[in-house]
């Protein structure tokens, strides 16, 4: 059985985290359902394991987190949903790259109920979006932005992390960091790309087309408030 849970206020960063890591402990014991955690977070940068100090370009901005996920830097913010992912690796299979395209077919489904095509590239983190109505990049590769990340941590084969999708956060917000370290593509959005979408419609759209992943799971369970609401 799989718990969907929500929060309906930004969630401070170290309050998720350890919500998380709390709830992936009872996980790997046996004592707690998955879950999966919607949330929005207050404006922050954060850090995987990966980042690159010379990619947090304004630090004075917001305030920056370090933290154990994979990947590098990324912003959170409001207008932006977060999918914490708290699943039992151990009950699928054990594959970390199946569970991470998993993720990523499930962005890409759940982009595709608005009819965004969501694409992934081997060289780049994320979801993307190609832009051909833009002018392409200075030598000529066609223009694409980034509309959603993914980042994982397993503990005793329990993930969590997850993945965002930009709904309508600012987007000046990503300004301050390299998003994922990647230099050229832009970052886009539901709303920036001219769709009257809500965290609310994504979050419909997330709960249908999670369950279309095998590795994912059904859905059960009604969305209640998770940790601290």
């Amino acid at each position: 059985m799989i718990e969907w849970v929500q929060s309906d206020r930004p969630i401070p960063y170290p309050e998720a985290v350890a919500a998380m890591d709390a709830r992936a402990t009872q996980i790997a014991a046996g004592t707690s359902a998955e879950a999966v955690w919607l949330l929005e977070h207050p404006p922050i940068y954060t850090a995987g394991t990966s980042a690159k100090a010379e990619d947090l370009t304004d630090p004075n901005r917001f305030p920056v987190f370090m933290t154990n996920r994979g990947g590098q830097f990324t912003y959170h913010g409001p207008g932006q949903r977060v999918a914490y992912v708290m699943l039992d690796l151990s009950r699928r299979g054990k594959d970390i790259r199946a569970f991470v395209q998993a993720l990523e077919a499930w962005v890409i489904q759940t982009l595709g109920t608005f009819n965004v095509v969501g694409e992934v590239r081997p060289s780049r983190v994320g979801v993307w979006v190609p832009r051909p109505e833009l002018a392409p990049l200075s030598d000529g590769t066609p223009r694409e932005d980034k509309i959603a990340a993914i980042g994982i941590r397993l503990r005793r084969w329990v993930s969590f992390h997850g993945i965002s999708i930009n709904v309508e956060p600012d987007l000046s917000h990503f300004d301050g960091i390299v998003p994922c370290g990647i230099t050229g593509h832009g970052v886009t959005s539901l709303v920036d790309l001219g769709l009257p979408v809500t965290l609310a419609d994504v979050d419909v759209a997330l709960k249908q087309t999670f369950n279309q992943q095998p590795l994912l799971g059904d859905i059960s369970g009604s969305i209640q408030a998770f940790g601290t609401n």
